[in-house]
């Protein structure tokens, strides 16, 4: 018998495609989805920090998810640490660009048309993320700049959101960057989230699987607060194995033995 009908799931649970309607709405989240609003409405730029899997890209899904498809257009970028150019290629393709020139100039020009296109014709309004930036080098930083000038830098057409780790911030205050940072209006962190936020989270996710009453110890809840540091991707990975554990062993209460098995798994 799977793990799943052992205890009466109906999905897997803690899975990273989950349904924007199910994203639970914490406060951090709804403050980054205000911030959101306020650099599309002013065209400015915000960073978003948090350490790796303390939930960035769901936090953006969910705040992007609600901007209506036919007023917001939104471009979303993968960074790398390689030249501007591997940006550029990347942007053009989420505006159904395409072209066989390496040219910066010409890959300038021809994003910057296609912004313009969208919103002076279209009526549609982009907003760019750039996810994993704390890993562009920092002349990327400098080149990113040119694209938000329009029309002698009257226009801000192309509100930015960056996100990254911790040192997305830092890498800003260097020389070449502040040309950047300066149009930085809004900053968020997101934080390792508590205990009692672990537990929200945990009796969360287990409710969207189907199953209403937790089978997690209260000392479980803590093991999986502390071996996860409060960061949801490996609390999804610990809750999930100590859920397989338990039902290897027949068990309907996971208890922190069964944790401490699963985190015996993970790197």
């Amino acid at each position: 018998m799977s793990y799943r009908a052992f205890f009466g799931l109906i999905k897997e649970p803690f899975t990273p495609d989950i349904e924007l309607d199910s994203i639970l709405q914490t406060p951090a989240l709804l403050a980054l989805s205000q911030r959101v609003d306020y650099v599309i409405r002013i065209g400015g730029i915000a960073l978003l920090t948090g350490e790796v899997g303390a939930g960035k890209s769901t936090a953006l899904r969910w705040s992007t998810g609600k901007l209506h498809p036919s007023a917001h257009k939104v471009l979303w970028v993968t960074a790398t640490s390689g030249s501007i150019l591997e940006v550029y290629r990347q942007l053009l393709a989420e505006l159904d660009l395409h072209t066989a020139s390496s040219s910066r100039a010409v890959l300038t020009r021809l994003i910057r048309s296609q912004i313009q296109n969208l919103v002076a014709t279209k009526k549609q309004q982009p907003l760019l993320i750039i996810d994993e930036a704390s890993l562009l080098r920092l002349d990327v930083f400098t080149e990113l700049h040119t694209m938000t000038q329009f029309e002698g830098d009257s226009k801000p057409w192309l509100p930015i959101i960056l996100a990254g780790q911790n040192n997305l911030a830092d890498n800003l205050l260097y020389r070449t960057a502040i040309p950047l940072a300066s149009r930085v209006v809004a900053r968020a962190h997101l934080e390792a989230v508590d205990r009692e936020g672990m537990e929200c989270y945990i009796r969360h996710h287990l409710a969207i699987a189907g199953l209403q009453n937790s089978p997690f110890e209260d000392a479980a809840l803590t093991a999986v607060h502390q071996g996860s540091g409060g960061l949801f991707r490996k609390a999804n990975h610990l809750a999930r194995g100590s859920l397989i554990a338990a039902a290897a062993e027949k068990s309907q209460t996971v208890t922190p033995d069964h944790v401490r098995m699963a985190d015996s798994e993970l790197l």
